[in-house]
């Protein structure tokens, strides 16, 4: 069996603040974590300027019919799952334009499969399974930075000609020597020995909320702050709907509803409906015209 050296790993050192955990009471243990976790937002905040650079490179791709792909493997896998899951309900996104790919595929995500983030061939075959190219870019998420399915991915993409994030939690890790652009929170020693999934995994979260939320901003699907993309596929996100008509026009309940129902459900187009006075043909064709930027759309002349 091939040794790995955890010893020059922050995120596998043993954080003297909860040594005595297992001797505390309940409230004690919880805020131990809690004063941990605060240490979180700030290391994230350290790291905005390569953020920023990751959601440039990223909208810009978007704006080109480019993909964003997630490649991680255990926690780190199943955050850029989860954060691509939620792209489509929220930002009427296709499926296929932010992809979270886990080694070990599908059941990993809900049970280890053991030894799959040790092959980097794994990650090459998921990437080319979903005929990555260089329009796309690849975001690696490990929080020790030296997984090698994700080493393999990033290399792999690399040698097409893609661009590269990293996403991990330790200086000095392989990950960041490939990458184009390192995202490098230093969260410290876990509270728990080894559990990567804490504060490196909360880390990780945040990062990706702000790459697809910017991005998503960047190409148009925010007016405000509002998510004027969002699918109305549930009864929950029918209300949302009528709720973002409403506050993006200060118009009645009803006139938000009979908007909706002449745009097929599309908020962008209700909002121009009442904002400008016009039918919805009109207004599709001015969110056309404007790529899908609300702002743009009522700031240029009524055809």
């Amino acid at each position: 069996m091939q040794q790995i050296n955890l010893s020059g790993m922050l995120t596998e050192s043993r954080n003297p603040n909860s040594e005595k955990i297992d001797d505390c009471s309940t409230l004690e243990i919880l805020q131990i974590i809690n004063n941990e976790d605060k240490q979180v937002a700030l290391a994230v905040e350290k790291e905005l300027i390569n953020i920023a650079k990751a959601v440039d490179a990223i909208s810009q791709r978007f704006s080109n019919q480019g993909r964003l792909i997630y490649i991680g493997a255990g926690t780190s896998g199943r955050l850029g799952i989860l954060d691509a899951s939620e792209c489509p309900p929220t930002y009427g996104t296709p499926h296929e334009q932010v992809i979270g790919l886990i080694a070990g595929g599908k059941q990993a995500i809900f049970k280890a499969v053991e030894n799959a983030e040790d092959n980097p061939e794994l990650a090459v075959n998921d990437l080319k399974n979903i005929h990555f190219s260089s329009n796309d870019i690849l975001v690696g998420i490990a929080a020790s930075g030296r997984t090698p399915y994700v080493i393999g991915g990033m290399q792999y993409a690399k040698s097409i000609g893609a661009t590269v994030i990293s996403l991990c939690c330790n200086l000095k890790a392989p990950m960041i020597n490939i990458a184009d652009i390192a995202i490098t929170p230093i969260v410290g020693a876990e509270i728990i020995t080894g559990s990567s999934r804490m504060k490196a995994g909360t880390a990780q979260k945040l990062v990706l909320n702000m790459l697809t939320t910017a991005s998503m901003i960047k190409i148009g699907k925010v007016y405000g702050n509002l998510m004027v993309d969002v699918e109305a596929t549930n009864a929950k996100l029918i209300e949302r709907q009528i709720s973002i008509v409403m506050q993006a026009t200060n118009c009645s309940r009803e006139i938000a509803i009979q908007a909706l129902e002449q745009s097929q459900k599309h908020c962008k187009i209700a909002i121009l409906m009442i904002l400008l006075g016009i039918n919805a043909e009109q207004a599709k064709q001015k969110i056309i015209k404007e790529q899908g930027f609300i702002r743009q759309a009522l700031q240029t002349k009524q055809d």
